[in-house]
């Protein structure tokens, strides 16, 4: 794929980008945009906003796409940009579950890099394919698990790895939404109808949408490796088809134990997505809901406070950090932050090269971790609550 210079900024041409799915009526979709645009390196510029063509086009309006680049299927899309001189470089998929890997393989062998919100597929087969793919390609494949943005999660990560908290003993982590307590997807509301149906959503309800999140974040955090799990999947609401509550029990390779609860009927919780990592010298506790605090106990001194910008922060979390402290950084930012550690992999990978190492985002193959972590959890609570090893 040719790649001609477009707008400038910082030095740099902005990276070409086009979007599958996110039209009327989409909340992920908007997030995706905005996050692209936080820092100034992608300019949306191609899309395939709907499965209804007339909608894909009528959206595609709405955002000041060409009306030659507003494509009424990701097949067209995929075809037409690859034949451009100055087609997209990158796509950002915001789909339904269900469609991330088509779309994801008719971009990737059309030579373009991938930006996918999560779960990766609905199947550890479909999974396992994209990974070969992504390989045999060479493409850069970056799974949106935004929370891995935030810096002061970056700088747990950072920590757990200089050895502060010593040995890994004990991991608990927590989602817990309030969205699903009443069948919201008998009401027609679009995010609670794909997400309750196992067509689009694939076999895991709660599990899928918020429990890979959590899980994802504590691989991402404890660089620890899940051997077997032991869990119950439990839909509370009558007439529902997959589960709204999850509770897993954890064994980590090396020892450590662990918990993972998941529920999108928990009333009274918004969005309370918390870690807590114990080991041998300290403990951290973070919570979404407060990002830019850490709290780092260790073993026989006083819990200290570590914040954005405060003393005791690190450089993992100041590179990633936009505003001065005490201004919180939140959501939006996370999820720039993936989108701009996208951009300077994709940027390096034009050039030839391998992108810096302090760059991460969460890959296919983190993508695949977590599709085998849905799979296994399903089948361990279908054998009412047997352990299942990982792959």
């Amino acid at each position: 794929m040719a790649i001609e210079a477009g707008n400038e900024t910082g030095g740099h041409r902005r990276i070409r980008l086009g979007m599958v799915g996110g039209g009327q009526g989409a909340f992920i979709g908007a997030v995706h945009r905005i996050a692209a645009r936080i820092d100034d390196q992608f300019e949306l510029v191609a899309g395939a906003l709907a499965s209804d063509p007339a909608r894909a086009k009528a959206s595609a309006r709405e955002l000041g796409i060409a009306d030659d680049r507003a494509y009424g299927s990701f097949e067209e899309m995929a075809r037409a940009e690859a034949a451009r001189a100055d087609g997209i470089e990158a796509v950002s998929i915001v789909t339904p579950n269900h469609m991330h890997s088509p779309v994801a393989k008719a971009f990737l062998e059309a030579g373009i890099h991938v930006i996918c919100d999560k779960p990766l597929t609905t199947t550890v087969a479909e999974a396992e394919e994209l990974v070969a793919l992504v390989r045999k390609t060479g493409r850069i494949f970056v799974v949106t698990q935004n929370y891995t943005g935030y810096p002061m999660v970056r700088q747990a990560r950072a920590m757990i790895a200089n050895g502060d908290l010593g040995e890994i003993r004990l991991v608990k982590v927590e989602y817990l939404q309030d969205w699903l307590t009443e069948p919201l997807e008998t009401t027609g509301q679009k995010q609670a109808a794909w997400r309750t149906d196992p067509a689009r959503s694939g076999a895991g309800g709660c599990i899928g949408d918020i429990g890979t999140h959590a899980y994802n974040l504590a691989c991402f955090v404890t660089g620890l490796a899940l051997d077997e799990l032991l869990a119950q999947l439990s839909t509370f609401v009558e007439g529902r088809r997959l589960d709204d509550d999850v509770q897993i029990l954890l064994k980590w390779k090396g020892g450590a134990k662990g918990l993972l609860w998941a529920s999108q009927v928990a009333v009274g919780n918004e969005n309370g997505l918390t870690l807590r990592v114990y080991g041998s010298k300290g403990g951290l506790e973070w919570a979404q809901e407060t990002p830019n605090h850490l709290w780092f106990t260790p073993y026989g001194r006083p819990k200290q406070l570590l914040t954005r910008g405060g003393a005791g922060a690190m450089g993992e979390a100041a590179r990633v950090s936009r505003i001065p402290s005490g201004h919180p950084e939140g959501y939006l930012e996370g999820f720039a932050t993936i989108y701009a550690e996208a951009a300077r992999a994709i940027r390096a990978a034009a050039a030839g090269e391998k992108p810096d190492s302090e760059v991460i985002f969460p890959t296919v193959e983190d993508g695949l971790a977590g599709v085998r972590f849905i799979d296994a959890a399903v089948k361990s609570s279908a054998g009412n609550g047997a352990w299942v090893r990982m792959p």
